[in-house]
């Protein structure tokens, strides 16, 4: 899955703000040929060609980690240039307006509407592979069968996609979804941002196929 030794290596910055699986993502961002750095030094996070933020564990202590570490500026400042970033497993899910967790609602990002609550299944946190429905039209998906499987670790989820885009000349987010006891959302494109509820680090040669794609865009 690396890409084509002929062209120079991407920077991607994974963003270090003690939430995440720096060393695994760092490993497979390598993998497939992108020149990787783990830190939370600002400069080099807003210069590098790619920013990916991971996430585990709550999200009020993600967002509380990553506003310490400037993350949430760094964040929209990036976008605002049209600069890509990619969040995974709770780094997409501050992305949107709110998490509730026990009854307590925290601040996201608010790049998308939408709100982070709990999955409603037999078995919870949904842990282990899965397939998802992506758009036909998916760049992050392409060369994906459609039984491909990736691996989910969560307990909360996106379970509606609410933005709208009006302006023609403006390209509507692309959504994909899985199911785990209910329909939730498994990853976004949209512009510059891109996301992924599952962990593409974990899921073998899919996820590092997904990966080689987004390192593909930037």
């Amino acid at each position: 899955m690396e890409l084509s030794t002929g062209t120079a290596a991407k920077k991607v910055v994974v963003f270090d703000y003690g939430f995440g699986n720096v060393r695994s993502a760092e490993r497979a961002l390598a993998h497939v040929g992108a020149d990787v750095e783990i830190t939370r030094d600002f400069d080099t996070a807003m210069n590098a060609d790619g920013l990916l933020v991971p996430g585990v564990g709550a999200f009020s202590a993600c967002m509380q980690g990553l506003r310490a570490a400037r993350g949430d500026w760094i964040v929209g400042r990036r976008l605002s240039g049209g600069r890509p970033v990619m969040g995974i497993c709770v780094g997409m899910q501050i992305l949107f307006e709110r998490g509730i967790e026990h009854g307590v609602e925290t601040e996201g990002l608010d790049e998308w509407p939408g709100t982070v609550a709990p999955l409603k299944a037999p078995i919870v946190p949904h842990m282990g592979w899965n397939t998802v429905k992506a758009p036909e039209d998916s760049e992050l998906f392409a060369g994906l069968d459609a039984d491909a499987r990736f691996y989910f670790v969560h307990s909360y989820a996106v379970h509606d996609w609410n933005l709208e885009v009006t302006n023609p000349r403006i390209r509507a987010p692309r959504v994909t979804w899985a199911t785990h006891g209910e329909p939730f959302v498994a990853a976004v494109e949209n512009g510059a941002l891109w996301a992924t509820q599952f962990h593409p680090e974990k899921s073998g040669d899919a996820g590092a196929q997904l990966l080689t794609n987004w390192i593909g865009t930037l």
